[in-house]
């Protein structure tokens, strides 16, 4: 068997650029040679160095705990890394669960909007809802888009968009009274640790399919039901994306679900 093995070849073996081997070297995890032309020359010893520093960077470890377990490792310092990596794969395993629900509960939130009656207006009771928000008026699709992404960002491991119904824009209520038009307050994202609290009790809901332009005529809808039903709104007018940008770009398919909380 060979001695010494090039960079080049040792980066197509272990799938890993040129500058990450340098990057190694540098925080002196492993000791390349130098040959007659100045190549770096990598022996058995850097090998299994770097079979160590794959397995371990996989799994999350920092440079520095890999540094520590290269420079002194034995039976005892072994076993320990090994319960290390143990407690990182339960930990992961959870993770991976976790997002396996996520994800079944968001299949199911599409198969969901797809039989979702349409331009019907329902009365329906909900309990109190925390959300995040972001109080930025808007007019464009796109600022909303980039207020939605800000917030995702609060948590972006467990925050989605595709097939997530639980986001969506506040509408002003007093605007749609007084001009019939939609001006937007807010974009939401419930999730029970949210700061903010939507008051439970009893909404008018509607949705309806295609561009978001209906939400003006759907709005006004639900404020005229309220009064024909001697209903009083109470605070504004949620707007939820059941099927948005984010999971179909045909205009047509998309779903939005109007809220407006009333009371008698």
């Amino acid at each position: 068997m060979r001695k010494y093995f090039r960079i080049g070849e040792i980066s197509r073996l272990y799938h890993i650029g040129v500058d990450s081997l340098r990057y190694y070297e540098e925080l002196g995890l492993i000791h390349p040679a130098r040959g007659e032309s100045g190549y770096r020359l990598y022996s058995i010893d850097d090998i299994w160095r770097l079979n160590v520093i794959r397995e371990l960077r996989e799994l999350g470890f920092s440079m520095e705990r890999i540094r520590q377990y290269l420079d002194h490792h034995t039976v005892d310092t072994t076993l320990q890394l090994l319960q290390e990596e143990q407690i990182l794969l339960q930990r992961k395993l959870k993770e991976l669960q976790k997002t396996q629900t996520n994800v079944t509960r968001r299949m199911e939130i599409l198969r969901q909007a797809q039989t979702r009656p349409l331009e019907h207006i329902a009365v329906e009771r909900y309990d109190q809802r925390r959300f995040f928000s972001i109080h930025e008026g808007y007019s464009e699709e796109h600022e909303m888009d980039v207020l939605i992404k800000r917030l995702v960002n609060l948590d972006q491991e467990h925050f989605y968009v595709i097939g997530n119904n639980q986001i969506g824009t506040l509408v002003s209520r007093s605007a749609v009274e007084r001009t019939g038009k939609l001006q937007y307050e807010a974009v939401f994202l419930m999730d029970e640790s949210g700061a903010g609290l939507l008051p439970g009790g009893t909404y008018l809901t509607v949705s309806y399919q295609g561009p978001y332009e209906q939400s003006a005529y759907w709005a006004q809808q639900l404020l005229a039901y309220a009064k024909e039903n001697d209903w009083t709104p109470v605070g504004d007018i949620l707007e939820v994306l059941w099927v948005d940008i984010h999971t179909t770009e045909c205009v047509d398919e998309r779903i939005t679900e109007l809220q407006l909380r009333v009371e008698r």
